[in-house]
């Protein structure tokens, strides 16, 4: 039996429920309206730079014992509702369902969105470039094992724009059909989860091969059909494979996060908290990469990440990747990229985006 105090939460509880319900329909209206005007002036449902000042100003009022990333998690959703009464996005993805990409999509997107899994990286670009989906979602990179080179390769020649970018934290697990270790003989995963692993299998399973494949999605729907095979990758894909976890944590590194971008065609509103990501190549002349940053000491921008990538074509020869503080729209930012420009063989934008976390 419940005494009195517990069926006065419990009523208050229910009116709290019924109050949100109520303002969730009030705000559906809304959005199907806000919609409207969107497609009249032309305007694209999705902005990341007005849902990232949304979750800004939700996160400065919310003083309550709601932790900050639970209210995040709960409005995500409402989003991602609002978005799909508007008009339905599809997502390309690195796939098949259940890779980290997936779950990255999901975290950005919400669940009232269409995903379509893509078998490689080059083809969630190809699919965005030919608007066959509006959006992509490709991962960039790692703590641990730096930069995915296929996703940088692909960013030099694009025509497509980085519009958002999610960090994801990374906890693999050991999955298979088999209950334990014993009879193991091969191990599966993308490359990179794999090296992320190394560690531990040199010590837990020294005597298996190990197998690389697209996606830690692909290596849990391979080991289905391995009775000596398994598979490294999440959690989700264990669960969604129905595949028995062996053992978890199986990463070297605890503090392993991967960092994801959105792509897509259009272009983002500064929103005070951004950041910007360009390619460029200087002359092969001693001096040269000083005096290309040097307007970036000049004008206060913090440099986030400088990377160098080896020109194809020339041996010995490099284009650098840089992220940094700020809009390419904002007056600094502007003034800095034009100095880069004079001094520079060749240069790239490759979006300006709201800066995660």
């Amino acid at each position: 039996m419940l005494d009195d105090s517990q069926i006065k939460l419990r009523d208050a509880l229910r009116s709290k429920d019924d109050e949100i319900v109520r303002l969730l329909r009030e705000r559906a209206e809304l959005s199907v309206e806000m919609g409207k005007v969107k497609t009249k002036n032309g305007l694209h449902i999705y902005d990341p730079a007005q849902e990232s000042k949304i979750f800004s100003r939700l996160e400065e009022m919310n003083g309550g014992l709601l932790p900050p990333r639970s209210l995040k998690v709960i409005f995500s959703e409402i989003l991602s509702a609002s978005r799909a009464l508007q008009e339905p996005l599809s997502i390309a993805y690195l796939g098949p369902e259940a890779s980290f990409t997936h779950m990255a999509a999901k975290a950005q997107f919400g669940e009232s969105t269409l995903y379509a899994p893509q078998t490689t990286i080059l083809d969630v670009f190809d699919r965005v470039e030919k608007n066959r989906v509006n959006y992509g979602v490709v991962p960039v990179e790692n703590s641990l094992e730096g930069i995915v080179k296929m996703t940088q390769d692909r960013l030099i020649s694009t025509s497509v724009n980085i519009l958002a970018e999610t960090y994801l934290p990374i906890e693999h697990v050991l999955m298979s059909i088999r209950r334990d270790r014993e009879g193991l003989k091969r191990v599966y995963s993308h490359p990179q989860a794999l090296a992320q692993c190394q560690g531990w299998l040199r010590k837990h399973l020294p005597e298996c091969s190990t197998h690389e494949v697209a996606s830690t999605a692909k290596a849990a729907q391979m080991v289905l059909t391995d009775d000596k095979g398994a598979a490294i990758g999440s959690h989700n894909a264990a669960t969604t494979y129905k595949l028995n976890i062996i053992d978890d944590g199986v990463e070297d590194c605890s503090s392993n996060i991967t960092r994801f971008l959105v792509i897509g065609e259009e272009r983002n509103n500064p929103t005070g908290r951004d950041k910007t990501s360009i390619i460029f190549g200087t002359r092969h002349d001693p001096g040269a990469l000083y005096r290309a940053l040097q307007p970036f000491a000049e004008k206060g921008i913090n440099l986030q990440k400088i990377v160098s990538h080896p020109i194809r074509e020339s041996v010995w020869e490099y284009l650098f990747f840089v992220d940094f503080s700020g809009h390419r729209d904002e007056e600094a930012t502007g003034e800095c990229l034009q100095k880069l420009r004079d001094g520079c063989t060749f240069i790239k934008i490759l979006g300006s985006y709201p800066m995660a976390g």
